[in-house]
């Protein structure tokens, strides 16, 4: 078999075992966090963080979510890092915005953070605040979802198929769902061009 479909093969096991009910529970959230004017910010690192910032357009310009990511920021996240640490720079973005009980966060994560293995742990940190401050939080994230998947409202962990194919597929699998909640007509406010299109 070649790896192509192989690796093909592998996104459709994925897909027939992600839960729809856990992606309602999402969006029924979501719904509610817009409802009361809350906003969402999305936290990620690495590919995760390139997502952030896409998931973030989504949600402004499709489900009318207020939304924001500390990614888009270079010169405030560079900054906080240096003059702060890596690991409160999440943090202490979120308490410049006041992050409040009205707020969601959403984790776009491989790992999900972990405080023991010292693996994003600025999104542990930033879990706890969260926690602290009454915030709803969401992720999508693989493996065994780490710290995310141990606080969160509703929790998408990936399915791991192929212990050597954990990132990638995590990594694609947070643009499936992320696109099924704001294309869900709970959430979804404007027509997208192509779509609208005749």
């Amino acid at each position: 078999m070649s790896y192509s479909k192989k690796h093909l093969r592998e996104a459709a096991e994925i897909i027939s075992q992600l839960d729809p009910a856990l992606c309602e529970t999402a969006v029924q959230l979501l719904a509610a966090v817009r409802e009361r004017g809350g906003r969402l910010f999305v936290l990620g690192v690495g590919g995760s963080a390139a997502n952030a910032s896409h998931a973030v357009n989504d949600f402004r310009k499709i489900a009318g979510i207020e939304s924001y990511t500390p990614i888009d920021n270079v010169s405030e996240l560079t900054a906080r890092t240096n003059d702060d640490g890596w690991t409160s720079v999440f943090t202490e973005w979120l308490r410049g915005s006041q992050l409040s009980k009205k707020d969601a966060i959403l984790v776009l994560s491989v790992g999900g953070g972990s405080l023991e293995k010292n693996v994003s742990p600025n999104l542990v940190t930033a879990l706890q605040l969260a926690k602290e401050r009454g915030s709803a939080i969401l992720g999508i994230v693989g493996r065994d979802g780490g710290y995310t998947a141990q606080v969160a409202d509703v929790a998408i962990v990936i399915p791991t198929v192929n212990t050597a194919n954990v990132t990638p597929h995590t990594e694609a699998f947070q643009a499936i769902v992320w696109h099924l909640w704001t294309s869900h007509p709970t959430l979804k406010l404007t027509e997208t061009k192509w779509e609208s299109m005749k």
